[in-house]
């Protein structure tokens, strides 16, 4: 077991040295299904402390150079101690950068007006009319749930794959800080300005 592998999953996972090995060792040393494990853990502890209160945090921005994009977010945590933190700090760097990047609508899936993915699905229905045609209502149905999906991935904040590193989603970037740090960690609010619009 090599140094370089810990070291990259540590900075892909957020997990302890420990809790890497351990991982390591069930796998039978495979470095995708370690990294497997390591998520669904972060995931659950992150989940475990969701229902906590994050009314700490920082206030990000982020203007692109040439300054026609710019971003400001808001992320909370649950003591100052940690907003503190470097750990804390660059994640809230790294969301601000990538909602400049990748533009996102809303913050979770939840945030999506009703009224939004109905007009989604109108338009999804129209667009792909000639080849839903004839199909059973399960398959349409399917065809549906994949298209919104689909548009969930590109609008939420949270659904988005992680603009420097795709394999990622955002929600997983975040749930490794919440791992690592041992905080509820929320992203509460976000403006990007784009000049002229």
């Amino acid at each position: 077991m090599s140094h370089d592998i810990l070291k990259e999953i540590r900075e892909l996972t957020g997990a302890g040295i420990l809790e890497i090995k351990n991982a390591l060792a069930e796998t039978g040393n495979n470095k995708e299904k370690a990294i497997e494990v390591l998520r669904k853990k972060g995931a659950l502890k992150a989940g475990k402390k969701a229902d906590r209160s994050a009314k700490e945090g920082l206030v990000e921005s982020y203007i692109h150079p040439g300054s026609r994009v710019g971003v400001l977010v808001e992320v909370n945590c649950e003591t100052d101690f940690v907003a503190r933190t470097p750990d804390f700090k660059n994640l809230v760097k790294e969301l601000a950068l990538h909602i400049a990047a990748a533009n996102p609508l809303y913050i979770n899936i939840s945030d999506v007006p009703e009224e939004v993915v109905e007009k989604e699905k109108e338009i999804y229905k129209e667009q792909s009319a000639a080849a839903i045609k004839g199909k059973p209502e399960e398959i349409v149905s399917k065809i549906m749930e994949g298209k919104i999906a689909k548009y969930y991935e590109e609008a939420c904040l949270m659904e988005q794959p992680f603009a420097k590193n795709p394999e990622q989603k955002v929600k997983d970037l975040v749930a490794a800080a919440v791992a690592k740090m041992g905080e509820n960690v929320v992203v509460k609010r976000f403006a990007r300005f784009v000049l002229g619009n």
